[in-house]
């Protein structure tokens, strides 16, 4: 086996004094919604990433949207977590389920958190769901990248093991381990956010509702299905009939919808 990096001696809490601490989960959080927000006002600031259509949001209300995203990413990502990954534990501790300090989180609890938020906004200021969803699948990626950043710091959701030479001793590991936190680092914030951003800045996806969040869906979809090969599956869970996981599965209605979505923009404008 070639020689494996040992892990960086990092501490899950960002700031500690006292009895007062910052996880850097929570800086996580706290600096994706920052950088969605700034950047969705940007996006609804310039006329020519539209066409010639009418920007699906004021920069003003922007700030009021994210009330509303950010209750469906905490509720969802809860109650998605529970629901999905470990059901029978909060069936016999439901108070639990409202100890979100603790951790769990998921993805997919999450994306169905903030489609629900985002319909009712819509409903709200008078406009579709996908406009909507577009500004967000263009703005949130560089969120998910510094929470799976986070993830690694915390040595949590890591790959299985692996001899290449990037492979990481985790702590109370002997052996190598596919750093599979990084690797959803990369896909699912770095290439998803360049992804999104060259459709809405070099093709006009802004002006096609439904286009940004199609290619959102459908990217991250197979970026997690990819990286599920790598990752060890939740230990309550494990595998289901035979190699797949609890993320694949989740993530297969994501590529359906992203390529209807795809589909159904393409004489939308």
């Amino acid at each position: 086996m070639l020689a494996a990096i040992a892990f960086p001696n990092i501490s899950p809490d960002a700031i500690s004094v006292g009895g007062f601490t910052v996880k850097w989960y929570g800086l996580a959080y706290v600096g994706g919604l920052l950088f969605a927000s700034w950047y969705m006002k940007k996006l609804v600031s310039n006329p020519a990433l539209w066409f010639g259509e009418k920007p699906t949001l004021r920069p003003a209300q922007v700030d009021d949207m994210f009330i509303w995203f950010f209750l469906g990413v905490v509720a969802g990502g809860r109650f998605g977590y529970v629901l999905f990954y470990n059901p029978l534990k909060y069936m016999q501790h439901p108070l639990d389920i409202f100890k979100v300090w603790d951790g769990g989180m998921s993805f997919h609890g999450g994306f169905l958190g903030v489609v629900i938020a985002s319909y009712f906004y819509g409903r709200k200021i008078g406009t579709t769901l996908d406009r909507v969803l577009d500004l967000g699948a263009a703005s949130v990626p560089v969120g998910l990248g510094l929470g799976r950043i986070a993830n690694f710091i915390n040595a949590e959701l890591y790959g299985r093991a692996s001899d290449m030479p990037w492979a990481v001793i985790f702590p109370g590991d002997n052996f190598g381990r596919h750093p599979s936190q990084i690797y959803e680092a990369l896909l699912e914030g770095l290439v998803l956010f360049l992804a999104v951003r060259l459709a809405t800045h070099r093709y006009g996806a802004l002006a096609h509702p439904g286009r940004a969040s199609g290619w959102f869906a459908l990217i991250y979809g197979l970026a997690r299905i990819f990286v599920e090969f790598f990752r060890v599956p939740d230990a309550q869970i494990g595998y289901l009939s035979g190699a797949l996981t609890m993320g694949m599965i989740l993530s297969l209605p994501l590529v359906a919808i992203g390529i209807w979505l795809l589909w159904r923009s393409r004489d939308r404008a």
